[in-house]
This record gives C-alpha cells, structure tokens and sequence, in this order.
C-alpha cells in the first residue's frame, strides 16, 4: 500500500453518497406505488384483480370473489389452498361471505386507446376514473363505487340514498377503499364494534347466534331486574315495619324514636328498683 505509487483511497471517496432519509416526493411516489399495486392485484391469490367481480372488507381492502370462496371451503384434495394464501387470509378476520360486501363498479372501455378496448372504472357521479390516484369510497349494502367527492355532494344536500339503486344508507356506512389514514382505520373499527353489538356482520346481515346472544342478554337483564324488585320489596316491608311499630314514617326518625324509647325504659325500671329498696329499708 505504500511506495508503489498507489494512493489510500478516503472515506468520502469511497462514499460517493451519504446515506439520507428519503424525501417527501419519493415517500408520496412509494405509497401511490404500494396503493396501485393493491388497487390491481388480489392480495390473497397474487392474480390481477378482477374489479367486475370483487369484494371488499370493513376495512376497505379489495380481493377476487373467487379466492375469498376458495379460502373459506373446506380443505380438501380438489381444493388445495397454498399455505401463504391461508396464512394471508387468516389475517384479513373474514369467517364468512357475510364479512364482505360484493362492489359495482362502473366500467367504461377507451375508445381512444390503440392497443385494444381499455376498460376501467369511473365514478357515476362525477365520471372520474377511479384507482390510485383517485380517493373512492363505496356504499353498504349495495357496494355501488364512487368518488369520495361525490359522497361529500350528495351529503350536503341532505339525501342519504345511493344515487344508482336508492338504497337508504347512514354516514357510517361509507366505507373508503384502501385508506392509508390511520384516523379512518380507528372509525371503521368502531363501526364494526358497534354493528357487532347489534348482530349485524359488515355487510349489515345478521352474525350466526345473533339471536341467541339477543336472548341471553334479555335473560340477563329480566333476572337482573327481577333481583332489583326483590330487593325493593323487601326493604319497603322493613320499613312499614318500622313505621307500624313506631307510627313514624321516616327510617332515620323511626330508629332515634325507638332508641330514646329504650331508654326511658331503662330508666324506668332502675327508678323502680331504687323505691323498692327505700322502701324496705323504711320497714326494717
């Protein structure tokens, strides 16, 4: 390394960049990557999403119809399930095709494009291509698809109706598709506790033993309040006790009348003895 001519090479040459947190740009090119490959890919089977036959979860993620059935048959040899595609569904929480609600979207084909028809989704209302690019939201239960900007317009004017088939929706029933905001993730987790304690599953059917639970919880309520009048019942009968006893009404007064009473009587008895021990003793 030394009287060869050569050089030792320095840090910062060797280094030609330092290592450095990635910018705002490439952060928002990152995430809109992440977002299109979820708008276009199924994550439980890998194969292109197909948007004319998809469902969604409560939380807004999209999958093939077909590899949400396949994952919920039984196993066997006809229906063989790669583990990863099972240990991917396990994490969605989906247990039954109530856990989904099947989307409809609007689908228009490019007459412009060269290399065939494209087709691709639109919003009905606003005619904005929807996708990545585009925040989109879809109602529960009849899973039309639209721009979230067109949600927000038909809000404002007070209807709470689905502009493609007039099924009746409340607020909380806009469900956003692929939200990254980790504020909407906690509002449609609270949605789905608050359905779960009317037996409601997300798309708004009955849970399995729904009913059962209903009837327990009526059961538990009757007893509960079957012990609460016992109880009253037996503290009223003390009480008129005590106020037959005493001729008072009030508790409180009933239990200071009786113990003043007690001991006059005590008092009394002791006045009694004392005269009759006088008394004998004048005699003698």
């Amino acid at each position: 390394m030394g009287n060869d001519g050569g050089s030792i090479p320095k840090r910062r040459e060797l280094v030609r960049e330092a290592a450095r947190l990635p910018s705002a740009s490439e952060l928002k090119a990152t995430a809109l990557e992440n977002l299109t490959h979820a708008w276009t890919t199924c994550p439980l089977s890998d194969a292109p999403l197909d948007l004319s036959n998809a469902v969604s979860d409560w939380r807004g993620r999209l999958y093939n119809y077909e590899s949400v059935l396949q994952c919920l048959m039984p196993s066997s040899s006809e229906n063989d399930v790669p583990e990863t595609q099972e240990t991917e569904f396990a994490r969605t929480g989906i247990k039954s095709l109530k856990d989904v609600v099947k989307l409809k979207f609007t689908i228009r084909k490019d007459d412009k494009s060269r290399a065939g028809r494209k087709e691709f989704a639109v919003c009905p209302v606003s005619l904005k291509e929807l996708g990545a690019a585009t925040k989109s939201v879809y109602v529960v239960p009849c899973g039309h698809v639209f721009a979230e900007i067109a949600t927000k317009e038909i809000s404002e004017t007070g209807e709470k109706q689905c502009p493609e088939c007039s099924t009746a929706f409340e607020e909380r029933d806009i469900i956003p598709i692929l939200p990254t905001d980790e504020s909407e993730i906690d509002k449609l987790a609270k949605r789905l506790d608050y359905l779960k304690t009317l037996g409601l599953a997300h798309g708004l059917k009955k849970e399995k033993g729904a009913g059962k639970k209903k009837r327990k919880a009526e059961g538990d309520a009757k007893e509960k309040g079957t012990t609460s009048g016992g109880n009253a019942r037996k503290e009223k009968s003390n009480n008129t006790s005590n106020e037959d006893k005493n001729g008072i009404s009030n508790p409180m007064t009933a239990s200071l009348t009786a113990k003043v009473l007690a001991e006059l009587e005590e008092r009394t008895k002791r006045r009694k003895i004392v005269d009759g021990y006088k008394r004998s003793e004048a005699v003698r």
